[in-house]
């Protein structure tokens, strides 16, 4: 029964992770004594075929920042949010189909890792990243955006006329990059990679319109779901509630105290 129910979440989740699997189907096993250990659920994952298995991918470029429109500071550099809509990241990435690449943009909640909106394009144009950003507007309302930091890199869906109009329509504070280096918008990116890593880069996608309809499912289960470990493996619909410092599960191997004993 544990096998079929880890063959079911892999087989709508191809890229999930084997600790993350093992917590989900540990929920509908935990009033019973029949779930194993993790390193032991792990080992039947292996032994049924059920790991994850990985595959190279091209890479498209999405970000064009050589352009005349103004380029905002980096307004969170050093800032860590204590609450949700506080600061919303975002990022453009490519999905291939059979018809050819399209185009996801997402909006990250920086606070709960919550994908707060999203869209799926034939170009890289901004109405398609504006589409995304009028779905996460309509989940707050205007108090609560004039509180809100919306951060991207420089490309030119962000720093365009429109893009900036609608942030500014609602007194949302502009947020940019400063450079290439992912880690001025690492959670937005993560986002987009989980999302491709885990699912997109093991899937067949025949059509624009049917990689929304696998999107659709893919974020609802991203959102209410999926553990994370950067938010205490909590899920972000579940963070999305609350405030405050959040757990992170990892730890840094530089911090890692060294063994008694060691050489």
């Amino acid at each position: 029964m544990i096998v079929e129910k880890a063959r079911e979440y892999r087989k709508d989740n191809p890229g999930l992770g084997c600790a993350k699997l093992y917590l989900i189907v540990k929920r509908l096993f935990e009033s019973t004594d029949r779930m194993p250990g993790r390193d032991a659920f792990i080992e039947l994952l292996r032994a049924n075929g059920l790991m994850v298995q990985l595959k190279r991918r091209r890479h498209y470029k999405t970000t064009d920042s050589s352009h005349h429109y103004h380029k905002y500071d980096n307004l969170i550099k050093d800032v860590v949010p204590m609450r949700p809509n506080e600061i919303w990241v975002s990022d453009i990435t490519y999905i291939e189909t059979t018809e050819g690449v399209c185009y996801l943009s997402l909006i990250t909640d920086a606070y709960s890792h919550k994908i707060v909106g999203w869209a799926v394009g034939p170009t890289l144009e901004t109405i398609y990243p504006l589409e995304a950003l009028r779905m996460a507007l309509a989940t707050i309302d205007d108090e609560t955006a004039s509180r809100l930091i919306h951060h991207s890199d420089r490309g030119s869906q962000y720093c365009s006329a429109a893009y900036v109009k609608e942030l500014k329509a609602h007194n949302i504070m502009i947020s940019m990059t400063q450079s290439g280096d992912p880690l001025e918008n690492a959670i937005a990116e993560r986002a987009n990679g989980i999302i491709k890593t885990e699912w997109l880069y093991k899937m067949s996608i025949p059509s624009i319109e049917n990689c929304k309809e696998e999107l659709t499912r893919i974020i609802r289960f991203y959102n209410t779901e999926r553990p994370h470990m950067s938010i205490g493996y909590k899920t972000p619909e579940t963070v999305h509630t609350e405030v405050g410092e959040q757990k992170r599960c990892w730890c840094n191997p530089w911090n890692r105290p060294a063994a008694t004993g060691s050489r």
